[in-house]
Formats: C-alpha cells, structure tokens, sequence
C-alpha cells in the first residue's frame, strides 16, 4: 500500500524555494536563511529529496580562499514536476501525492 501524504510545510518551502531558483543551483545555508529555518531541518530533507531523485546535489567548484567547498542543491526534472504539482495542490486545497507514489507502488506478477 502506498501512502498518499501531503508534503510537510517545511519540506513545501524548500521545493518552492529551490523552484523560484529555476536551475540555478542554491546553497543549503542560503534556504536555511531565506525559509526562516534551521539546519536541522533544511539538510534532512534536502537529504529525503535527493534520495527520492527529487534533488540534485554537486559540490562547490571554485570555492573563495579560505572557505571550504559548500553542497549545491537544484530540483531535477522530477523535482521541478512536483514542486509544480505541490504548489497547484496547495493552491486548491487538495492533498498533494507523495513524490514517485507510481515507483513505489507494489508490483504484481
């Protein structure tokens, strides 16, 4: 059985927030300060969507002297699918599917 859940407030505003980015590629410090939120729950769920093929993820190329090579974080096609779909959901007042709920689902042979 594949639940159908509604993507939590936080995890809405990360994927609004690295929509309105277009494929630009954003810094988790960057939407932990924009979205009002802390660490511990921005990267987990930059976590969760990447794991889930939502997100991508690459390393900082050409880090300032001095700082370390930060994580970028843009959506992928799919992630920009349902980020779309998210907001129209939100919008209507409708639950929103649980992102790749059609991979998920259980195979019948």
């Amino acid at each position: 059985m594949v639940r159908d859940r509604r993507p939590s407030p936080q995890t809405a505003a990360v994927l609004t927030a690295l929509a309105a980015s277009g494929e630009d590629w954003s810094h988790g410090y960057d939407l932990c300060r924009d979205l009002g939120l802390k660490a511990g729950t921005v990267y987990p769920i930059l976590i969760r969507l990447t794991e889930r093929g939502l997100v991508e993820t690459s390393w900082e190329t050409d880090p300032p002297r001095g700082r370390p090579a930060r994580h970028l974080y843009r959506l992928s096609t799919a992630g920009a699918e349902f980020a779309r779909t998210v907001a129209a959901t939100a919008r209507t007042g409708q639950s929103a599917p649980a992102p790749g709920a059609a991979r998920l689902a259980p195979r019948t042979t």
